[in-house]
């Protein structure tokens, strides 16, 4: 009996584990959307690139690689959150945000190697990343999680961190341009631009050495947040940390093939239909942070905002540290200027931004004022864009 009984079982959990792989399948259709794509613009080769001279087109092929890249981002988001609950907090959002700076490097460069000369190509998009990270999705997450909860509970520690960074890289990267006099215009010398490759490195690596070994405490929520939390979490089919880490790299290296035809229609589109150059870096912005947003967001309503912060703060923090060396870099390599130096009402707008950043996270609760403040400050940059 008990032999007949085993066997009786044996298929049902056959069948289990069939239905749970074809499942993961059918979860990740995105990916064979992605690969796809890839194939198909790659094999047609140039006649895509010709074919995107003509608007309808460019218009068609602008919107479908834009989805197609949205829709992988999206899903590396998942996958990286299924990663944080396997490795645990700041791991998890590390990853998201390394996998988001990879992308963001990819699309600038292919971006700024594209058609024509654009120098000042990597500072909007790295200045759009800032604006929409610290206003316009810390106010979103700030006034959908204030209407929610009342107010919610971070580490002040883990923050101010953040804000030390990041005020420092910030000003030294985007402010200090427009004051040196070794070169004219909003522009740093070779030595200077080697310094601060140099010296961004090595503050961001000390950061990361605070975060995930000598300080890692400072990153992580409180039990009584956790606790509260767990009701909202939103339901993930978390698998092996193996499964998750391929899938997540093979995502990234789709979205990296489709970032390099991505940057035509972008780059012709914007020369077209005679755009303002800025909106260029805020769509490469946009694309970007997509991931990103998503997991913040999510994880501020689910009472999640260390979390949030974690991936907002480390968002602005990465792409200050690493891009703006990779741009830099870049330009040395290619012998193509770089404008690093924000110039015009966008100036008095970083600044107003760090300030007010730094007024929000001085206690270790926030609510809907917070978020609707920044939430201002990010529609003064969209209007920017297109109102200077």
């Amino acid at each position: 009996m008990l032999a007949r009984m085993s066997r009786k079982a044996k298929p049902s959990h056959q069948a289990k584990s069939a239905h749970n792989f074809g499942g993961a399948l059918r979860r990740e259709f995105p990916l064979l959307i992605g690969l796809g794509t890839a194939a198909i613009f790659f094999s047609a080769g140039n006649q895509f690139v010709e074919l995107v001279g003509h608007p309808v087109a460019m218009i068609a092929v602008f919107l479908w690689l834009f989805a197609v890249i949205l829709w992988s981002a999206i899903c590396v988001v998942s996958h990286a959150d299924c990663l944080a609950i396997k490795l645990g907090e700041p791991y998890g959002t590390l990853i998201l945000t390394l996998s988001a700076i990879c992308i963001e490097v990819v699309m600038i460069s292919t971006a700024m190697l594209h058609g024509a000369n654009n120098p000042t190509l990597g500072r909007d998009a790295i200045f759009a990343v800032v604006m929409i990270a610290l206003n316009g999705l810390v106010g979103l997450s700030l006034l959908l999680g204030g209407l929610r909860y009342r107010e919610q509970y971070y580490n002040l520690l883990g923050v101010n961190s953040y804000l030390n960074v990041i005020m420092t890289l910030a000003v030294l990267g985007l402010v200090f341009p427009n004051f040196t006099t070794s070169k004219s215009g909003p522009n740093f010398s070779t030595e200077q631009e080697v310094f601060l490759i140099v010296v961004s490195l090595l503050l961001y690596a000390i950061f990361l050495l605070i975060e995930t070994v000598r300080h890692r405490g400072y990153f992580m929520e409180s039990e009584d947040v956790v606790v509260l939390a767990k009701s909202a979490h939103h339901p993930l089919h978390v698998r092996s940390t193996t499964f998750h880490a391929a899938l997540l790299l093979v995502y990234l290296i789709t979205v990296i093939l489709l970032a390099e035809k991505f940057a035509i229609p972008l780059d012709n589109g914007i020369e077209k239909f005679h755009m303002p150059q800025a909106l260029g870096g805020a769509i490469i912005a946009a694309l970007v942070l997509s991931p990103e947003g998503l997991g913040a967001v999510r994880a501020s309503v689910g009472n999640h905002l260390q979390r949030s912060i974690n991936i907002l703060f480390g968002s602005v923090l990465a792409t200050i540290g690493l891009t703006i060396p990779a741009v830099l870099t870049i330009g040395l390599i290619t012998k193509r200027p770089v404008t690093l130096g924000v110039e015009g009402a966008n100036l008095p707008l970083l600044l107003l931004t760090l300030a007010v950043s730094i007024v929000t996270f001085t206690s270790r609760k926030t609510n809907i004022l917070q978020g609707c403040i920044h939430f201002l400050l990010f529609a003064v940059f969209v209007l920017l864009i297109f109102a200077p």
